[in-house]
């Protein structure tokens, strides 16, 4: 209720609640906006690459049909419905919003390095998922950006450039942290040994083209790829 009518800008970073296919959280801010007087000029929401689903490793844009298979993915879709209906109603049409879709976010504090201490299972090479990934930071500049230079109601994969195998990301920390690589097996025995949640992660395949983000917001990032990032 205190960003109602005070708010220029709305940064909106909040998860949505751990069940249900409606983000209720996202439906309570739109309506506490719309009781303001005035209502913020930017609104971005961070949302997830989840909601493209499984692209069994294409190359995507934000033109790709959202197809989200995990329950999360469904409440981030249903959040981004909801916002774009807000920045294309008549009464709010002062409202520019944009979403930006984050993969893999990671920073000095948020490596999945307790994985490699346990010796979960990967994926092998031959049958492996794509993975993708942004840095804090460079997410947090992506923010700052659509906030100033972000089109109505337009989407943008908030994506580094790298372009890798998850198991290969994961060796890549491992050899960094001096931690032992992870066992390599058939996804199915991975998909029976690994908990539902982290399957979810491995199971999907895409990789994201992020030319919009830096064409249309000016987005240049700090860390390129995971290798800047790690170093």
């Amino acid at each position: 209720r205190r960003l109602s009518g005070i708010a220029d800008a709305v940064i909106h970073s909040v998860s949505p609640a751990p069940t249900g296919e409606h983000d209720l959280r996202t439906r309570r801010l739109i309506a506490c906006l719309r009781r303001g007087k005035s209502l913020p000029r930017a609104l971005v929401y961070i949302s997830t690459s989840g909601v493209y689903g499984d692209c069994a490793g294409a190359l995507i844009d934000e033109t790709q049909p959202c197809k989200p298979h995990s329950a999360r993915a469904i409440r981030r879709l249903d959040a981004e419905r909801q916002l774009r209906r807000f920045g294309q109603s008549r009464r709010h049409l002062g409202s520019r919003v944009s979403i930006l879709r984050a993969p893999g976010i990671y920073a000095a504090n948020r490596l999945p390095l307790e994985r490699l201490h346990k010796a979960l299972p990967l994926i092998n090479r031959i049958e492996d998922s794509h993975t993708n990934h942004i840095h804090a930071e460079d997410l947090a500049r992506a923010c700052i950006a659509a906030l100033k230079h972000g089109r109505r109601n337009r989407a943008y994969n908030a994506s580094d450039d790298t372009a890798l195998l998850m198991g290969d990301w994961f060796d890549l920390l491992a050899d960094k942290f001096t931690l032992p690589r992870a066992p390599r097996l058939p996804r199915a025995e991975v998909a029976a040994r690994v908990s539902e949640m982290q399957w979810s992660f491995m199971r999907e395949s895409r990789r994201m083209e992020n030319a919009r983000m830096k064409r249309e917001l000016g987005v240049r990032l700090h860390y390129p790829t995971v290798r800047e990032g790690i170093a």
